[in-house]
């Protein structure tokens, strides 16, 4: 396995992984999987020797990453793919001038995952397209 993460000017790979993985998977109706954000969002695809695996993308707001629509393709999971993914664009948002955290809500069951990345959860749970989430977050040395 050779995974590559990359910014994508144009992001249609991104949103085929994000169906499958949201809408297809997670059954969350695709009236919410896409919005307004993504046509001004920082997108980022995973690829395994040129095939799309993964996805991500970053909405930057004042001095906060907000990471989103993070997905790995199920039968690829477990490879390191989503933490390649995450150290990516962590590292983009660490070389975004004046930006001093990164925030995202973790669905519960990603919480492990994200913790172990540097994250800490706060706030209560939330529900998100019906499936219960915790605000996260990473805040940068400044």
């Amino acid at each position: 396995m050779t995974v590559t993460v990359s910014k994508v000017a144009n992001p249609t790979d991104c949103y085929a992984i994000r169906y499958t993985v949201f809408v297809e998977e997670q059954n969350v109706p695709v009236e919410l999987e896409r919005d307004e954000l993504d046509a001004t969002a920082i997108h980022l695809l995973a690829t395994d020797n040129g095939s799309p695996v993964g996805a991500a993308r970053i909405v930057v707001k004042g001095d906060t990453g907000k990471i989103g629509r993070v997905c790995v393709l199920r039968e690829l999971r477990d490879n390191g793919i989503g933490s390649a993914l995450m150290r990516e664009t962590l590292g983009v948002l660490r070389d975004t001038p004046g930006i001093t955290r990164a925030a995202l809500g973790a669905q519960i069951d990603a919480l492990g995952f994200y913790e172990k990345l540097g994250f800490a959860a706060y706030g209560d749970v939330f529900d998100d397209a019906g499936i219960d989430h915790r605000m996260m977050e990473l805040r940068f040395d400044t």
